[in-house]
């Protein structure tokens, strides 16, 4: 679908600046972005284009979202946002230097590090709600118990730890990607994920050999 292009009760928030490969020791090199020709019609006007770059990306920003955020409603409503801004960049876009895709995550991040601050500003922290201390009772309950827990850790993390672990645990993101994305460089990355991964271990100890054997 094809986001709104009219939109007179949108907050005028400003996106931020179009990806620069020099930021992450050319992580954003884009000569195989399958957007690229999309984006170039997009950008006379063809909203039809545009659409086709909306289905190939807006399952992964709203994933995204959601692990960032906890809320399904969030999530769609940051993609949305992110896919319209998106729109209307497509005039500004420089090939060669990330793949669009990249910025529209980079986009994604920084919407959802917006919500994140906005929510401690105004309440405590309410990460508990998502996690169900009570037994389970067969194999689908526990299945159910131990992806809050997932969420619940996740949202424990600092928020650029987060974000590492989200791009390339659960969006299988390279490590160059992510770096990208997150507009730092691999070495960052690396230490981010680390850290990540130790905060992880610590929370989802029981689930440890179901769920992360491969951050250890």
């Amino acid at each position: 679908m094809v986001p709104e292009l009219s939109c007179p009760s949108e907050p005028r928030l400003l996106a931020p600046p179009l990806p620069s490969s020099r930021a992450v020791n050319g992580a954003g090199h884009a000569g195989d972005d399958p957007d690229l020709a999309d984006l170039r019609r997009a950008a006379d006007g063809d909203q039809v284009a545009y659409g086709r770059i909306v289905s190939r990306n807006i399952d992964a920003i709203t994933r995204v979202a959601e692990r960032m955020l906890g809320s399904r409603a969030e999530a769609e409503d940051v993609a949305q946002d992110v896919l319209l801004r998106g729109w209307r960049q497509t005039a500004n876009w420089r090939a060669g230097e990330a793949r669009f895709s990249t910025w529209l995550h980079r986009v994604a991040l920084s919407r959802c590090t917006d919500r994140l601050r906005a929510r401690r500003e105004t309440s405590l922290d309410d990460s508990a709600e998502f996690v169900d201390r009570s037994p389970p009772l067969d194999a689908r309950l526990q299945q159910q118990s131990v992806a809050l827990r997932v969420r619940a850790a996740l949202a424990t993390l600092a928020e650029r730890q987060r974000a590492a672990v989200v791009l390339c645990h659960f969006e299988e993101m390279t490590n160059i990607e992510a770096a990208a994305a997150l507009e730092i460089s691999i070495e960052a990355l690396e230490s981010l994920l680390a850290r990540g991964r130790r905060a992880l271990r610590a929370a989802l100890l029981p689930e440890r050999a179901a769920l992360i054997g491969d951050l250890s």
